[in-house]
């Protein structure tokens, strides 16, 4: 697990204004695109979400097959979006619900005519479901740290990641120690609406 959250923290490097945005105001405009019904929303939440979800089947598919299936996952999210709902979790965690549900059904076929897929997937069928979990969880876990404003990532990454006291870091950053505590509770609350859209599709 350590060696997931370091590569996580190398990864929350470099995001965009628009996630930076979101965090701010508490609201997503990609929902708002997505729920609109028009085409252009649909293409809205490909291009932002479609390097995580490809990423998501490719690792557990193999990337002859990844494309194929990242498509299906956004037409699948295009066709249920009525019942997408943001206050039970992430639009990217919901995608990623979605596609949960595909590479598993895929690896169910694959397994049962022997095709070889990705490397994310244990050999018996049983660890199938497993697998996809664990890696659309540690998926997840560099995507909410993306999300957040520099600073607050810098803070979960000094408590998480260097293992600092909330004090310590408080030091370290010259702030105030509310203002520790404060940054580190919205990355854990961003991991956790994260994880919530997730398991909010699976339960859809």
């Amino acid at each position: 697990m350590t060696a997931t959250l370091t590569r996580a923290a190398t990864l929350a490097q470099g995001y965009g204004d628009r996630v930076d945005r979101e965090v701010r105001t508490g609201v997503d405009p990609l929902v708002t695109a997505l729920q609109s019904g028009r085409d252009d929303g649909l293409k809205q939440v490909y291009d932002a979400h479609r390097s995580l979800v490809y990423s998501y089947c490719s690792r557990i598919l193999g990337p002859d097959r990844a494309a194929d299936a990242t498509q299906e996952v956004f037409v699948a999210a295009w066709k249920s979006r009525d019942r997408y709902r943001a206050e039970a979790g992430t639009l990217a965690g919901w995608l990623l619900g979605i596609a949960r549900f595909k590479v598993v059904d895929q690896t169910r076929v694959t397994a049962k005519h022997g095709i070889a897929v990705g490397t994310d997937v244990m050999e018996e069928r049983p660890g199938t479901t497993q697998s996809a979990d664990t890696t659309a969880e540690r998926m997840l876990l560099v995507e909410a740290l993306r999300s957040l404003p520099e600073r607050s990532r810098e803070m979960v990454t000094l408590a998480f990641f260097d293992d600092l006291t909330h004090v310590q870091i408080a030091e370290k950053c010259g702030v105030p120690l509310g203002t520790v505590k404060s940054d580190i509770r919205r990355g854990l609350e961003r991991l956790r609406k994260h994880l919530e859209g997730f398991d909010d599709a699976r339960r859809n």
